[in-house]
């Protein structure tokens, strides 16, 4: 399943980073760097849809998207 979730990325004043979602506030990652704390992102989300599941509720409308309808748009944080 791919899940279009919105991200906020803020550095940490004693460094590294930290991943959280407007949409999902359970959702909370961090590392060292910006990009092992986007790597991370994959994990923390899986484990808020795991909890949402178990919680026996739904997740916020819209961020479940279906790969088999055509584009998908998508934005990204690209460090070059």
């Amino acid at each position: 399943m791919w899940y279009k979730v919105p991200l906020v990325l803020a550095p940490q004043p004693e460094g590294g980073f930290t991943v959280t979602s407007p949409v999902l506030p359970e959702l909370v990652t961090e590392g060292d760097t910006i990009e092992e704390a986007m790597a991370n992102v994959s994990d923390a989300l899986a484990a808020v849809v795991e909890l949402y599941e178990e919680s026996g509720r739904a997740l916020p409308s819209g961020i479940r998207q279906d790969t088999g309808i055509g584009p998908v748009w998508l934005e990204a944080l690209v460090v070059a």
